[in-house]
């Protein structure tokens, strides 16, 4: 059974950091392109960031700069820290997971709720 669970969200102040943690179970890990996306309330499903199972990194346009994804493949583990927060990235952050696309996979995590406010 493929279990995808996220932590580490919560409130924090404009300018502020977190970092989010997804731990994968059941699927091959290292082989896995993994991928954070987010949606905020009332909009659609949006990627933030994506480390493919070689490594690459790709980030939003919104993100760039300011958050960081990476990968642990001894711990089935990816990060993604955000620094410098901006209210407009208050949204639920979900992990993904996909074998062999660029596209979201099959695989999703049940999310984590980052709220940027004063």
């Amino acid at each position: 059974q493929v279990q995808l669970v996220e932590s580490g969200g919560g409130l924090v102040q404009p300018g502020g950091s977190l970092r989010l943690s997804c731990a994968a179970s059941g699927i091959n890990f290292r082989l896995y392109n993994m991928g954070w996306y987010r949606q905020p309330p009332g909009k659609q499903r949006e990627l933030v960031a994506r480390i493919l199972s070689g490594g690459s990194t790709t980030y939003s346009d919104s993100v760039k700069g300011r958050f960081t994804i990476s990968r642990d493949n001894a711990k089935n583990t990816i990060y993604l820290q955000m620094n410098s927060l901006k209210p407009e990235d208050t949204a639920l952050y979900y992990c993904n997971a996909a074998f062999g696309t660029l596209t979201p996979g099959d695989y999703w995590g049940q999310g984590t709720q980052v709220t940027v406010s004063s």
